[in-house]
């Protein structure tokens, strides 16, 4: 065997060797429903405009492969589950990430908002999301809500729209395309049309408490946004700028599962420079004995 072939050989062996580290389950949940409000999601439909409700995930250490997913809300008392006609999920990153900057001043701030446009998005009805709702309580009071007080500034502070009531539904969805998510900030965006009424997304605990996920340090749980298509491609706050809860804010009852494959280690990317740095010269230097 040539010197050549067995160099060919030792580097595809290392290659082999320091390749992507083996995938670990990635889980997140931001807690159980908290009653203190919920928010309108839902894709446009006839007579219906779009609202999008939006709360924050991390991904560190690698990259995402999501395949699950499961958030809660409210159906209107009495409703069938077959009243659900779609399901849609969307995943925002960060403004000003794919957002125009500098902003309109159509709203208080943008600092920690959604971006303008979807990173990525499923659908039911394409066929690349699927769900199961299943019924959790008969009745759920959320003390607060918001559905069609999404105003431009200055007129965005309504404190809300008062208690809604309804049955309590889990929806478990499956990702049959499975986002790819890069280390990043992102926001998961739930949306569900209804044959009739309307379906509201329940608030969860900020800060989170158990069973919810901490964020890891130095990174922020930054508060749920909401917005319709007359405020896009802007945001609000909903605590501090519809409700006005001050800084505190509301977080959102969902939960997003996959595989994270992990960044290698810098010393395994140190071990590979430095072996092909050492054939490279090592060839180099036959081809001068040459």
């Amino acid at each position: 065997m040539t010197r050549r072939a067995v160099t060919v050989i030792v580097m595809v062996a290392i290659l082999a060797w320091v390749g992507p580290a083996s995938a670990v389950p990635f889980f997140f949940n931001s807690g159980n429903p908290d009653g203190l409000v919920a928010t309108a999601s839902r894709p446009s439909s006839a007579g219906k405009i779009e609202i999008e409700t939006a709360d924050d995930f991390v991904v560190t250490g690698g990259t995402v492969k999501l395949t699950s997913a499961t958030f809660q809300g409210l159906l209107p008392t009495g409703s069938q589950l077959s009243n659900v006609t779609q399901v849609v999920v969307e995943i925002y990153r960060v403004f000003p990430n794919d957002s125009t900057n500098p902003p309109s001043t159509n709203v208080p701030t943008r600092v920690n908002s959604p971006s303008d446009v979807a990173f990525d998005s499923r659908d039911s009805g394409s066929g690349t999301l699927s769900f199961t709702p299943g019924i959790l309580a008969s009745s759920f009071t959320a003390a607060n809500s918001v559905l069609t007080g999404i105003n431009k500034f200055p007129n965005q502070l309504t404190h809300g729209e008062g208690a809604v009531t309804g049955q309590q539904v889990q929806f478990n969805v499956l990702f049959n395309t499975p986002f790819v998510l890069p280390a990043d900030h992102y926001f998961f965006v739930p949306q569900v049309q209804l044959a009739s009424g309307d379906f509201f997304w329940l608030s969860a605990p900020r800060p989170i408490v158990p069973p919810g996920t901490p964020f890891p340090p130095g990174v922020t749980d930054l508060q749920s946004w909401i917005r319709n298509e007359d405020l896009d491609p802007d945001w609000l706050r909903i605590g501090t700028d519809i409700i006005g809860t001050g800084a505190l804010g509301f977080n959102a009852a969902f939960t997003v599962n996959g595989d994270l494959e992990p960044v290698p280690e810098p010393a395994t990317l140190t071990l590979l420079g430095t072996t092909m740095a050492g054939l490279g010269a090592a060839g180099w230097r036959r081809r001068r004995a040459g």
